[in-house]
C-alpha cells in the first residue's frame, strides 16, 4: 500500500469510524437531538483530526501545504466572494420556486432585510467551526484522493463527504419524505458545492476562506430556504433541493473550466510524488 493510500485509508478511518457510531448512539441510545449545536461540535471536527493524525503521523508531510494561512491581503477578493456566494445560491433558489410555482415572494418568516443580515454576520462568526470538515475535506482529501485529476479527485471528494452525512437523513436531522429521490438531490448537492469550495482553495489556498463559504451554505443558505419555502407546507423537501441543485449548477459548474482544475496548477501532484521519502512530501503553501 503506498503511502498516499495509507493516508487517505486511516483519515476516511478516523472521519467515519469517528463520526458515525458517534451519530448514532447519540441519537438512539442518549436521546440528543442533532440539531443541537453542540450535539455537533465532534461531527464538525473529525475530519481536521484525521487530516492532523495522517499529516503528522501517518505521511510524516506536515502542514506546509495545508492552507493555513489567512491570507487577507492577497485573496481580499475571494474572502468577500465566499462570504456572499451562499446568498446569492440562496437568491438563485428562491427564483426557481418562484418560477416554478412553487413558493409566493415573503420574506417575513426570516425576519425581513435585518434577519437576513444577522445570518450573514452569523456566517463570518461561525466560520472556524467550519474549519474542521474543510481541513480534511478539501484541504486534504481533494489533493490526494485522485492525484493529477482535480476535477475527478473532486467528484469523488463531494461523493464522499455527502456519503459521511447520510447518517443525519435518519436521525431526525434531515427530514425527508422520500429517501430514495431525495438522498440522490441530496448527494448532487454536496458534490456541487464541493465545486465552489474547491475553486476558492485553488485560487486562494486558505481553508479559511472555503470555511467561510461553508458556513454560508448551512447558515445562510441552509437557513434562509428552510425558514422561507417550508413555511406553511408550501413546499416539499425535494422541491427546495432541486431548486438548490439548479442554483448550484448556474454558480458552481462554470467553475469547472477554470484554469485552477488543471495538473498545472500545482495542487495535484502526479501519484509519483507520493512514493518519495517522507521529509519530500511537504511542498511550499504558494
Amino acid at each position: 500500500m503506498s503511502l498516499r493510500v495509507r493516508g487517505i485509508v486511516v483519515f476516511i478511518a478516523i472521519a467515519f469510524g469517528g463520526v458515525w457510531p458517534y451519530l448514532f448512539f447519540a441519537r438512539l441510545v442518549m436521546g440528543w437531538s442533532l440539531v443541537n449545536p453542540l450535539v455537533q461540535l465532534p461531527v464538525a471536527f473529525m475530519p481536521a483530526i484525521g487530516a492532523f493524525v495522517v499529516r503528522r503521523w501517518v505521511t510524516g508531510e506536515g502542514f506546509a501545504d495545508a492552507g493555513l494561512r489567512l491570507r487577507v491581503r492577497e485573496s481580499w477578493r475571494y474572502w468577500i466572494l465566499a462570504w456572499v456566494a451562499p446568498l446569492v445560491v440562496t437568491a438563485l433558489t428562491l427564483a426557481c420556486a418562484i418560477v416554478a410555482g412553487w413558493w409566493q415572494p415573503d420574506l417575513t418568516p426570516a425576519g425581513g432585510p435585518s434577519g437576513i443580515l444577522f445570518l450573514l454576520l452569523l456566517q463570518v462568526v461561525l466560520m472556524p467551526v467550519y474549519m474542521g470538515e474543510e481541513f480534511g475535506w478539501t484541504s486534504f482529501l481533494w489533493p490526494r484522493l485522485v492525484p493529477g485529476r482535480p476535477r475527478l479527485s473532486m467528484a469523488a471528494t463531494g461523493f464522499v463527504w455527502a456519503v459521511w452525512h447520510y447518517p443525519l437523513a435518519f436521525l431526525g436531522y434531515a427530514e425527508f419524505d422520500d429517501h430514495t429521490v431525495s438522498m440522490v438531490l441530496w448527494t448532487v448537492m454536496f458534490m456541487l458545492f464541493e465545486v465552489m469550495l474547491c475553486w476558492l482553495y485553488a485560487r486562494t489556498r486558505s481553508v479559511w476562506i472555503t470555511s467561510l463559504a461553508h458556513a454560508g451554505n448551512n447558515i445562510v443558505m441552509g437557513l434562509l430556504t428552510e425558514q422561507l419555502l417550508t413555511g406553511d407546507g408550501q413546499v416539499n423537501q425535494w422541491q427546495i433541493l432541486i431548486c438548490g441543485n439548479v442554483a448550484l449548477a448556474l454558480v458552481c459548474l462554470p467553475l469547472l473550466r477554470s484554469t485552477v482544475f488543471t495538473p498545472a496548477a500545482g495542487l495535484h501532484p502526479s501519484p509519483a510524488a507520493y512514493a518519495a521519502p517522507r521529509e519530500h512530501l511537504t511542498r511550499p503553501n504558494g
